[in-house]
């Protein structure tokens, strides 16, 4: 009976991976950093320094950024020690922090469906990575590492891309950019915590095994899914 129950287990947890992968780059607007309404209005009428807020907005766009979660989830699939985690989650943030600020002070803008479709891309690559598809198809391993930092470039710019449309007040720009980073990163512990407690639970059953393979397959169809809506919207817009 417990076999049973630990078997349903497992196979709901890959329905639902599978399923969540899917409908997550189905529910992405065009721009998938995309700011609401409201916090779009609030960006663009606040002056001076305004720390808080700030930190909020930071944390809310991470809680709720699909393809950020995503990407993380594919980092951290086969990572059990604590310090591994640490030591990819840091590279992430430091990519990710680099361009937001750099990418917003220096005024360099590209199109965010490009830099979105990159972003898919990485879903993409870390799926691959996790199914050992380099060293079987091509014979060599990229480095992760490298790659976790440089995908986090891109996920860092593809934010800054999108505040700069917003016009953010030069008057207290600096602190609130660094206030919005610091939201980012919190947000992006917040989110990992909850993963890593799922991811726990998940490769304690039975199934994990079994079906580890599959979820990343349902990964990587995900970020195809996700490169294919972007390009589609670059080309049409």
């Amino acid at each position: 009976m417990v076999d049973f129950v630990k078997s349903a287990m497992s196979r709901n947890a890959f329905m639902l991976l599978a399923l969540v992968a899917i409908l997550f780059s189905f529910a992405l607007d065009a721009g998938a950093h995309g700011v609401t309404a409201g916090d779009k209005g609030y960006i663009q009428e606040s002056s001076g320094v305004m720390l808080l807020p700030f930190i909020y907005l930071g944390a809310k766009h991470m809680v709720t950024g699909y393809d950020h979660l995503l990407f993380l989830f594919g980092v951290i699939f086969f990572l059990y020690r604590l310090k591994d985690v640490s030591i990819y989650v840091t590279l992430f943030a430091v990519g990710h922090s680099v361009t937001l600020l750099a990418g917003v002070l220096m005024n360099v803008s590209v199109s965010a469906y490009i830099i979105d479709a990159i972003i898919g891309f990485s879903i993409v690559y870390k799926a691959l990575d996790n199914m050992d598809a380099f060293k079987s198809w091509f014979g060599f391993q990229p480095s992760t590492k490298i790659a976790t930092l440089i995908f986090g470039l891109f996920h860092g710019f593809g934010l800054a891309t999108k505040i700069l449309e917003y016009k953010i007040s030069p008057d207290g720009l600096i602190p609130n950019l660094v206030a919005f980073n610091v939201g980012v990163e919190l947000g992006q512990l917040i989110a990992l915590g909850l993963i890593l407690i799922i991811m726990g639970f998940w490769r304690r059953s039975t199934g994990f095994a079994r079906h580890a393979y599959s979820a990343n397959v349902a990964l990587m169809a995900g970020g195809f899914i996700f490169v294919g809506y972007q390009m589609t919207g670059f080309f049409i817009s």
